[in-house]
């Protein structure tokens, strides 16, 4: 697997990897993360330019949205369970 950048942004860390054919998307806030993958082939290129352009404020306003979701889920889970 191959670090490619590490991009800036206020609310969550955003790492771009490639690996085997594929752009690694991975997003991670607090103790959760999100990782979406990308074929190459699935963009015009194939570059790493390309599958930033992916990163565009709906998309990051969306994964932000679902990190609260997750968390919300994994606290009914523990709390379900008395677990914390």
């Amino acid at each position: 697997m191959r670090h490619v950048a590490d991009i800036p942004h206020p609310a969550v860390k955003i790492t771009l990897l490639a690996w085997n054919g594929k752009f690694l998307l991975k997003l991670e806030q607090g103790n959760l993360e999100q990782t979406y993958k990308v074929a190459e082939l699935d963009l015009l290129t194939g570059t790493d330019a390309e599958a930033r352009e992916l990163l565009d404020d709906e998309f990051l306003a969306a994964a932000i949205a679902r990190f609260q979701a997750m968390r919300d889920d994994l606290q009914a889970a523990f709390d379900r369970h008395e677990l914390r």
